[in-house]
């Protein structure tokens, strides 16, 4: 399993939210220098996630972004704010491995077929956030139908990983809820990235067990609650 440090990106800094709620924001400094710490401590992999684009404007961060992109040199996968096929293929264009397709992939699954025959499905990552057994959309203020339905379709539509965040307990720092995550890796069959909850050295090891293809690290990162080397430790 591959662990991936998360580096969100919020009007320049680097931050962690709770709940993905924007007044909830804790910074920790500039993104490069903590995407550089995080691969001083053994990370070969980061997840970037452009929070101003989730907010709504797609450009900010973008100079940034690509910076961290072009010095970092490692394994990428980049959400946030991708509003359009464009707006993903700029990402591919740019280095990212990865585009992380939320809110898009449900208004138009169309679209992973589109960018998974231009650039290979496995640059092509939906993301599955999960509320209450719903897919979240819309900067997680609306639910659109049964979370496993749509990763269905998306895998059917050619994607070729899924990222699957639990909202409900997502910043909280308070473990990982395997029993839906268990469900979705049973019912696709493509990797399945989790993040959400991973708090503690036993939800590494509960998802590496459960099949996860990767762990997101966010929130207990940063607060200390969950060591890196721990987490990276897990997955050997």
């Amino acid at each position: 399993m591959k662990i991936f440090p998360a580096v969100d990106i919020l009007g320049g800094r680097c931050v962690q939210l709770v709940q993905g709620k924007r007044e909830s924001a804790t910074a920790y400094g500039d993104p490069l220098s903590c995407a550089t710490r995080w691969l001083d401590e053994g990370a070969e992999a980061l997840h970037v996630v452009n929070l101003d684009g989730a907010f709504g404007t797609s450009s900010k961060n973008a100079e940034l972004i690509t910076e961290l992109i072009r010095k970092t040199g490692v394994e990428i996968e980049l959400g946030g704010g991708i509003r359009s096929v464009d707006d993903a293929r700029r990402w591919l264009e740019a280095g990212v491995d990865r585009v992380i397709i939320s809110t898009l992939a449900t208004q138009d699954p169309e679209c992973i077929r589109t960018l998974s025959q231009e650039f290979g499905s496995e640059r092509v990552m939906p993301g599955v956030d999960a509320k209450g057994g719903q897919i979240a959309v819309h900067g997680w203020q609306d639910t659109a139908g049964d979370y496993l339905d749509w990763a269905k379709r998306f895998e059917d539509f050619g994607a070729g990983s899924l990222l699957y965040t639990n909202v409900d307990v997502e910043g909280l720092q308070q473990g990982v809820r395997f029993e839906p995550v268990k469900r979705l890796i049973d019912y696709v069959g493509i990797p399945v990235v989790v993040a959400g909850g991973v708090s503690a050295r036993s939800d590494v090891a509960g998802l590496r067990d459960a099949g996860a293809f990767g762990a997101v690290l966010g929130s207990a990162l940063y607060s200390g609650k969950i060591r890196l080397k721990e987490a990276l430790e897990e997955c050997l």
